[in-house]
C-alpha cells in the first residue's frame, strides 16, 4: 500500500468514525496519529466502547 492509499484509507476511517461518534474532534484524530488502533483507544477512552464493538460499528457502516 502506497502513501496515497494509506491516507485515503485513514480518511475513510475518520469519516466513518465521525458519523458514528459525532462528538469526536480534530484533536482526537490528531491523538490517533493516523493509526486505527490508536483511534480505537481514543474512542474507548471517550465513549467506553470495546475495541470489538468499535470495529464492528465501523465495518458495518457504509459511506455514500
Amino acid at each position: 500500500m502506497n502513501q496515497d492509499q494509506a491516507k485515503g484509507a485513514w480518511e475513510q476511517v475518520k469519516g466513518k468514525a465521525k458519523r458514528v461518534w459525532g462528538e469526536l474532534t480534530d484533536d482526537d484524530f490528531m491523538k490517533a496519529e493516523g493509526s486505527t488502533d490508536k483511534l480505537y483507544g481514543v474512542i474507548q477512552q471517550r465513549f467506553g466502547d470495546t475495541k470489538e464493538a468499535i470495529k464492528a460499528k465501523l465495518d458495518n457502516l457504509k459511506l455514500p
